[in-house]
């Protein structure tokens, strides 16, 4: 199985999905951006795709969502990985060797506290975690140090100095697993036990606009509470060329899918566009990820 991930053997969306596809021989595919995973995803159906759509810090990808619309990709699942840092440097060097930390911008704000406490350090951004300690391992230096997943430590033979340095502990990332539209039903009957998906699918990706009139939105949200939909996440990207109109995203999640169905029907009336960019069974954090 071939799996597209964003970033390099190591780093997080590797690390979600080895374990989203445990116990399933796996080939990941390495891409520079969100946009090229998506083009090889919409491009050969044999591929799956892995994308981070929603952090519990930092926040939803909104763009991403826009990607998976316009590549025209289906959502067939998700998987909540827990964000754990460590650092790491080549073998033999010690903490007090480091003059030079590098990682993902994103990394560095989410180990800040550690990162104070071990003094003036110059603190690099770099485009991908386990990108940064491959660069250091490649270039033998010696007073530098990674943050990055400890997997990553021994793909480059590096060692871990110090593990779960992350400030916050109650990080996780949400990931979707995409795929093409052709593959998207067999997929979820194969992942459904029994392939029973309507018993099954508890939770679905939507994208819609709204009538530029007051009240549209209230009206959506009105009958999706007639229905007992849990409305999980909803937000809004402006439409390009259009000024103040906007496409709005959302979460569902559902415990009867008939009903679900029901209130899809009743809110289409009220919608100018709409689209189902997946419907899934809900993904759970795997025990070692819990705290």
């Amino acid at each position: 199985m071939k799996v597209a991930i964003q970033g390099i053997k190591g780093c997080n969306h590797y690390v979600a999905a080895k374990k989203y596809f445990a116990g399933k021989e796996i080939e990941t595919i390495d891409c520079d951006t969100f946009k090229e995973l998506a083009r090889l995803v919409a491009e050969d159906p044999d591929i799956l795709g892995i994308m981070a759509i929603e952090n519990t810090i930092a926040g939803s990808l909104l763009q991403n969502y826009r990607i998976i619309r316009e590549a025209g990709l289906k959502v067939v699942g998700e998987y909540k990985l827990r964000i754990k840092h460590a650092l790491v440097a080549l073998p033999g060097v010690k903490i007090e060797d480091i003059v030079e930390v590098n990682t993902h911008p994103m990394a560095l704000m989410q180990c800040a506290d550690y990162l104070e406490r071990l003094g003036s350090l110059r603190l690099v951004e770099k485009d991908d975690t386990a990108g940064a300690a491959r660069w250091i391992s490649e270039n033998n230096l010696r007073d530098h140090a990674a943050i990055c997943p400890a997997d990553a430590a021994e793909l480059f033979g590096m060692e871990v100095l110090a593990d779960g340095i992350e400030t916050n502990k109650r990080n996780f990332t949400r990931f979707l697993i995409v795929a093409h539209p052709d593959v998207a039903q067999k997929i979820m009957v194969d992942q459904c036990p029994g392939g029973d998906v309507e018993g099954h699918v508890n939770k679905s990706e939507l994208v819609f606009t709204l009538p530029h009139t007051p009240g549209s939105l209230s009206k959506i949200l009105t009958v999706l509470s007639f229905y007992d939909m849990n409305l999980t996440m909803i937000q809004s990207l402006p439409i390009i060329g259009k000024e103040w109109e906007y496409q709005f995203y959302s979460s569902l999640m559902f415990d009867n899918y008939t009903r679900y169905r029901q209130a899809i029907n009743a809110i289409l009336p009220l919608t100018k566009e709409f689209r189902i960019l997946g419907e899934y069974m809900e993904g759970q954090k795997s025990i070692e990820n819990k705290l």
